[in-house]
């Protein structure tokens, strides 16, 4: 009963399977008994939006987030606006396909000026808020490892996440917890509490050692160092029950069968989160 419980929670994040189209995801995960679905705006583009949202809610699968909005820093000011554009446009497609859920990957610093991109970053999920709350969609904050903040996000820290977060209610902005990018932190427990009630995702997959590649080398659960089921029991206790998304960005899953894949993610996630 209680697997039957967490499965009902397992969330198939589309980059763990990225040589699947959006059709493919959606037929395996039917196939495959998995109930939700995060969905990467990449395979939105290449079928459009309306055949996106038609491929959803003729199968009935749950969407837990779209991936995604963020990377808000750049040199000029028409080079952020057109930023701040492009989230707009991924809102409109999370409320289209039915998530109240965007993923922010907040994006890295246009020169050496770390700071100056930290405020970039701010001002422009401070400008997205209203138009957000227009469509019932949160923005959610994933705070990415510090090895990231060079190339994908100068948000690295849940502390820094929540920080932002907390300047505005909780049904418009909170963070994602994905265990690849917190899992070191020592003010970790303490993070998750004081975020209760603004977790918006959690996402799992592990850290193994040594880590063949920076970006594309997350591990199944259960090969790795993280104490998953601590940090699951830990986001719950601040008071998150929603999807768990799988989300595994690995070079070497993507050269093999999907359904081989997801029959492996459901076996790990059972037993490791």
């Amino acid at each position: 009963m209680a697997d039957e419980k967490l499965m009902s929670r397992l969330s198939l994040n589309q980059i763990t399977i990225d040589q699947w189209s959006l059709k493919e995801a959606v037929d395996g995960c039917l196939r495959n008994e998995v109930p939700w679905i995060s969905v990467w705006r990449h395979k939105i583009e290449e079928i459009g939006l309306k055949q996106s949202k038609k491929l959803i809610r003729d199968s009935g699968l749950r969407v837990s987030s779209i991936c995604r909005g963020g990377m808000f820093p750049a040199s000029t000011a028409k080079e952020r606006t057109d930023r701040i554009d492009d989230n707009k446009h991924a809102i409109e497609e999370a409320a289209e396909l039915g998530t109240d859920t965007l993923v922010l990957v907040c994006g890295p610093s246009a020169d050496r000026d770390i700071d100056t991109a930290r405020e970039q970053v701010a001002e422009g999920i401070d400008k997205l808020v209203p138009f957000a709350k227009d469509y019932g969609v949160k923005l959610a904050i994933e705070p990415l490892h510090p090895m990231f903040a060079a190339d994908r996000s100068v948000i690295n820290t849940m502390d820094q996440a929540t920080t932002i977060a907390e300047k505005y209610e909780p049904e418009e902005v909170g963070v994602i917890v994905d265990v690849y990018h917190v899992w070191w932190d020592p003010n970790l427990s303490h993070e998750i509490e004081r975020a209760k009630g603004r977790i918006l995702g959690f996402h799992v997959s592990d850290w193994k050692v040594p880590m063949p590649d920076m970006f594309a080398g997350r591990a199944m659960m259960g090969e790795g160092v993280i104490e998953i089921n601590r940090m699951r029991k830990a986001v719950e206790e601040a008071g998150y029950h929603g999807p768990i998304e799988v989300e595994i960005i690995n070079k070497l899953l993507w050269d093999r069968n999907g359904d081989e894949v997801l029959a492996e993610v459901k076996q790990s996630f059972v037993k490791h989160v």
